[in-house]
């Protein structure tokens, strides 16, 4: 059986897709997924960028796409893409609210120069909102996200760190 897709059902289905380290997001939350281009008929090129260049779930967001457009008798090719080099700027407005709901502090506007000018970063608590927090290590659940602590409600947390 052969449908008719069109782009946007396309990134609709995809929208289905949960990054495997944080299941909270989608990989179009992420914008790990850059593009999706039609090859001909159903078959399609979705582009993706890790989060950096060693990222460990990429193997299993590629099978996880394949497998979500085979359910809509879709073909896909997934190329990867390094360059442009992802950036946090990527992640969409409601992934950043998603993440803050799920108990990880979204990344702040700025990357993280504290190591070479001494001025901390401030990260707000995602569950009580307070700035008074700490870093307690750079790496956190995986790379891409350091450990936090905060100081007024005591919890530990993941900080999404902000990569441009």
């Amino acid at each position: 059986m052969t449908t008719t897709a069109t782009e946007e059902d396309i990134w609709e289905f995809l929208e289905d897709v949960k990054d495997p380290e944080v299941p909270v997001l989608t990989v179009v939350d992420l914008g790990v997924v850059r593009e999706v281009n039609p090859i001909e008929d159903d078959r399609w090129q979705i582009i993706i960028t890790p989060t950096y260049s060693g990222c460990p779930a990429m193997q299993v967001i590629e099978e996880d796409i394949i497998k979500r457009l085979k359910e809509e008798d879709i073909s896909v090719d997934v190329k990867l893409v390094l360059s442009p080099a992802w950036t946090t700027d990527w992640i969409s407005e409601n992934g950043k609210k998603k993440l803050e709901e799920y108990g990880i502090a979204p990344p702040q506007d700025e990357v993280d120069k504290s190591v070479l000018f001494g001025e901390k970063t401030v990260v707000p608590c995602p569950k009580c909102k307070s700035k008074n927090t700490k870093m307690v290590s750079q790496f956190g659940s995986t790379a891409c996200k350091a450990h936090y602590q905060c100081n007024d409600c005591m919890e530990p947390f993941d900080y999404f760190k902000c990569l441009k």
